[in-house]
């Protein structure tokens, strides 16, 4: 919502309930930190419900596109749900939190997956499982960003995202580790806040946030990324062309599934965040980048769900 806010500060926004999430400060306990946060999911699903009701009456809503919002829907008017997750990793109960996430996709009118339909895709078994009864429709990967020709500014780009506290301790752990490289280095932190920051240190430039301007070009001026490996990263790097080295976040095993395929498949990088040492930047070199996926979607045919009668 601060970064929306940031980007659209002509648009008027409104907050919705939130989760409440906490994560583990170690990935083996993450399945059961999300078994305790599920009495608390279930009570912001239903406050969340009731305030779309509000929100469709008092706006006059047309239609809905939850991303990946639960909640976010109502029988009034056409739903859609994106999601890349049509089976959702949980290591032993994949089968049990696909099922659920599954019946809750089918309470919407269409699931629309930002990938592509055929073999060369991002997501692999997470966004090709089969559903019956629901119209899903593949849209391409999505990204606010553009591939730019621009001269190469920085060796290596660190480009921090995700939940506490997994993103202070990998930030403090890459920014130790890339003290020792040589190279020009900039490192992006993660975190919205009211104004931005900027330091240098020895051969690091720190942001605590960029704009989607600015993180583009910083993104497009930088000959190598290191990041997690969450889908929208992966999107954006994509659109990009970028060569990546991806650390997963411990415990999330969508992240560490995405991250082994894109190594075992030549194009990217990877290891555990407990192995990271900046010598493994070397094999970097190893892969063949992620590059553009050009997909055709038909936008007028897509939101022709929306149109009124």
């Amino acid at each position: 919502m601060s970064l929306l806010r940031k980007e659209f500060p002509e648009l008027e926004s409104i907050e919705l309930p939130s989760y409440k999430i906490t994560y583990p400060k170690k990935g083996k306990h993450f399945k059961l930190k999300m078994l305790q946060n599920s009495p608390k999911m279930a009570k912001a699903i239903k406050a969340e419900k009731k305030s779309v009701a509000s929100i469709i009456e008092d706006y006059h809503i047309d239609g809905i596109i939850s991303d990946n919002r639960l909640g976010i829907h109502n029988k009034k008017i056409p739903c859609v749900f994106i999601t890349h997750q049509l089976q959702v990793l949980s290591g032993n109960t994949t089968w049990l939190s696909t099922k659920l996430h599954q019946k809750i996709i089918k309470r919407f009118h269409e699931c629309w997956v930002p990938d592509n339909l055929g073999n060369v895709n991002l997501s692999g078994i997470l966004g090709h499982t089969h559903m019956h009864e629901m119209p899903i429709k593949f849209i391409g990967p999505l990204s606010r960003f553009s591939k730019e020709d621009r001269p190469i500014r920085y060796d290596v780009m660190v480009l921090l995202s995700g939940p506490e506290p997994q993103r202070t301790f990998i930030e403090d752990q890459l920014l130790c580790e890339f003290k020792k490289h040589k190279g020009k280095v900039i490192f992006v932190r993660g975190l919205i806040e009211k104004e931005q920051h900027i330091s240098e240190e020895n051969n690091m430039r720190v942001y605590n946030f960029m704009t989607s301007e600015e993180l583009g070009n910083a993104i497009n001026e930088s000959k190598t990324v290191v990041a997690r490996s969450g889908y929208t990263t992966i999107m954006d790097l994509t659109k990009l062309s970028k060569n990546v080295f991806f650390i997963p976040t411990p415990g999330q095993f969508e992240q560490e599934y995405l991250a082994e395929r894109l190594t075992n498949l030549g194009y990217a990088a990877s290891c555990k965040q407990k192995d990271f040492t900046i010598d493994k930047l070397s094999q970097i070199s190893e892969y063949k980048g992620l590059s553009i996926m050009e997909y055709e979607v038909n936008y007028r045919k897509l939101f022709r769900l929306f149109e009124g009668k």
